[in-house]
C-alpha cells in the first residue's frame, strides 16, 4: 500500500492527538555495539558462502523482484507487450505465467542451498518443527487468500497493463496485514528453513524479506501514472475504481 497517500484530518476542532514518538530516532541512535549477535554468529558458522548453490539462491532472490519491477514500469511507460501480444490480458497472463516460473525456480534453488549445507543441531528439535510447520500454513493461507482476493490480473501486475479492478480490495487478509503476499511467502520460506534445521535457510529467508522490503519501498515511491502498486508479491490492497 503506498505509504504516499495522506489522510485529510477528520477529527473534530480542538480534539488533540497523540504525539507519535520517533523510535530510537529512526535508529540511528541505537548502540549497535551493545546488540548481543551470538545467534547470528552461531548461525554464520554454519554456512559456506563459497558454496555455488547459496549464490544461485541470492542471485534468484534478488532477481525476481527487479524483474517483474522493470518489466512493469516499461510496459506501463511503453505497452510494449500489450501490442505484442494483441492484448494487455494476453500480455498480463504470458507475464504472470513467467513469473510464476521464475518463483518456482527461487523456491527450488533455496531449496537446494538448503540440502546441500549441514544442518544446525540445535534446531533439530521438535517444537521448531512444529514451529515451521505452522509458519508455512499460515504463509500458504495468506498467499492463497491474496490471490483470491486479487485474482489473476490483480495480482500479476494488472494495474500497469490498464487492467483496474472495479473497487478497493479490503477484506481478509488486506483488513489485518500489509502485503500480505510478501509476508506469507517469507512466512513459507521460514517454515521451510526451520523444519529442515537450515541454517543457510534462515539466511536466505532473511535476504527474501530485505529484497521483499526494498521491493515496497521501491514500488511506493514509483512515479508510475497509476498510483495502485499491485506487483507480484505485494498484493497491495489498494487498487484504483474504474473510471
Amino acid at each position: 500500500m503506498s505509504d504516499g497517500d495522506a489522510a485529510g484530518n477528520r477529527n473534530p476542532a480542538g480534539k488533540k492527538h497523540p504525539v507519535l514518538l520517533d523510535c530510537c530516532g529512526g535508529l540511528n541512535n541505537v548502540d549497535y555495539s551493545k546488540m548481543d549477535l551470538t545467534f547470528m554468529e552461531e548461525v554464520l558458522k554454519h554456512i559456506n558462502f563459497n558454496d555455488s548453490s547459496f549464490c544461485i539462491a541470492v542471485i534468484a532472490i534478488i532477481f525476481n523482484p527487479l524483474f517483474w519491477n522493470v518489466v512493469a514500469r516499461w510496459e506501463h511507460r511503453t505497452r510494449r507487450l500489450s501490442r505484442l501480444f494483441g492484448s494487455p490480458y494476453l500480455a498480463c497472463y504470458c507475464l504472470g505465467f513467467v513469473i510464476i516460473l521464475l518463483n518456482a525456480c527461487r523456491s527450488h534453488s533455496m531449496t537446494i542451498a538448503m540440502k546441500a549445507q549441514a544442518k544446525w543441531e540445535v534446531m533439530v528439535r521438535t517444537d521448531v518443527f512444529y514451529t515451521g510447520i505452522a509458519l508455512m500454513v499460515l504463509g500458504t493461507l495468506l498467499v492463497v487468500s491474496s490471490f483470491l482476493a486479487l485474482g489473476f490480473t490483480g495480482t500479476f501486475l494488472g494495474d500497469y497493463f490498464g487492467i483496474l479492478m472495479d473497487e478497493k480490495v479490503t477484506g481478509f487478509p488486506f483488513n489485518i496485514i500489509e502485503n500480505p503476499m510478501y509476508w506469507g511467502s517469507t512466512a513459507n520460506y521460514l517454515g521451510l528453513a526451520l523444519i529442515g534445521a537450515s541454517p543457510v535457510g534462515l539466511v536466505l529467508t532473511a535476504i527474501v524479506a530485505v529484497a521483499y522490503k526494498v521491493a515496497i519501498r521501491f514500488e511506493g515511491s514509483s512515479s508510475a501514472a497509476t498510483p495502485a502498486q499491485c506487483a507480484f508479491f505485494m498484493n497491495v490492497a489498494l487498487v484504483r475504481q474504474r473510471e
